[in-house]
C-alpha cells in the first residue's frame, strides 16, 4: 500500500461581532480576514504542487466557514469539494451563548460543568478523536485511490476536533487546557502515514501566521 499524507487544515476566522460560541450554528461566514486567510492556503497548497506535492482529494466540514475556506483551495487545485460529516465542529451545551464567568455562574450550567475530563459540557473528546479519525482514514485511502503513492488530502475542520484527533493519534491524553492548543486559524496539522496505513509522524506548521496578530479568538467549542 503506497505512502500518504492527510492534513487537517482548521478554517479561518469567523465574522463574529457578538463573540459568542457558535459550535454548529449554521450560517456562520468567514470574516474578511478569514477570506484571505483561506486564500493564502490556496496559494501555500499550490506552491507545493507546483514542488511536485500529490494532491489529489479535498474534503471540509459541512459547516459554512470550513467550506468557505476550501473554497479558494479547490478553485487553486481544481479539486472538488467533498463534504464529510464526521469531521464537523464538536457539539457543546454552550453554543449560541456568549461562555463568560457571569454566563458559567448561572445554576442550569453547573450539572454540565461536573468533569471537564470527558467534557461533560459536550461531545466527549475520544467520541471527536474516533470520528475525525475514520474520516481520516477513508480520505487516506481515496487519495492513494485518485493519485497513488505519496498522495495527499485536505480536510477542512475545526480546531476542538483536530486538537483532539491529535493527542490520540499521539498516544497523549486527550484532556488538556484550551488554551494550550497549538491549532491556530488555518493552520495544518498533517498525520503521515506508512505503507501499511500506520502513522509515521504529525506534522504542524502556520502557512498564514502573518496573518494571526489582531485575529479573532473566540473558539468554535
Amino acid at each position: 500500500m503506497p505512502q500518504a499524507t492527510v492534513h487537517l487544515l482548521r478554517h479561518g476566522e469567523v465574522h463574529n461581532p457578538d463573540g459568542i460560541l457558535y459550535g454548529r450554528l449554521p450560517e456562520f461566514h468567514l470574516s474578511e480576514l478569514g477570506q484571505r486567510m483561506a486564500k493564502t492556503l490556496a496559494v501555500h497548497f499550490s506552491d507545493r504542487v507546483a514542488d511536485g506535492a500529490n494532491i489529489a482529494y479535498l474534503v471540509a466540514s459541512p459547516l459554512t466557514r470550513a467550506q468557505e475556506t476550501a473554497m479558494p483551495i479547490a478553485e487553486a487545485l481544481k479539486l472538488e469539494i467533498h463534504t464529510e460529516a464526521r469531521i464537523i465542529e464538536a457539539r457543546n451545551h454552550f453554543e449560541g451563548l456568549r461562555v463568560n464567568k457571569a454566563e458559567l455562574r448561572k445554576p442550569k450550567h453547573w450539572p454540565y460543568l461536573r468533569n471537564p475530563f470527558v467534557p461533560s459540557w459536550g461531545e466527549p473528546y475520544k467520541d471527536q478523536a474516533a470520528r475525525v479519525i475514520a474520516a481520516v482514514q477513508d480520505a487516506r485511502l481515496r487519495a492513494i485511490e485518485l493519485g497513488g503513492d505519496r498522495a495527499e488530502a485536505i480536510l477542512v475542520s475545526h480546531q476542538l476536533p483536530i486538537w483532539s484527533t491529535k493527542l490520540s493519534a499521539e498516544g497523549k491524553p486527550l484532556w488538556h487546557d484550551p488554551r494550550k492548543r497549538e491549532c491556530t486559524l488555518t493552520s495544518i496539522t498533517s498525520l503521515v502515514f506508512d505503507d501499511d496505513g500506520g502513522l509515521l509522524r504529525v506534522e504542524y506548521s502556520e502557512p498564514a501566521a502573518a496573518l494571526l496578530p489582531g485575529a479573532s479568538s473566540t473558539p468554535g467549542a
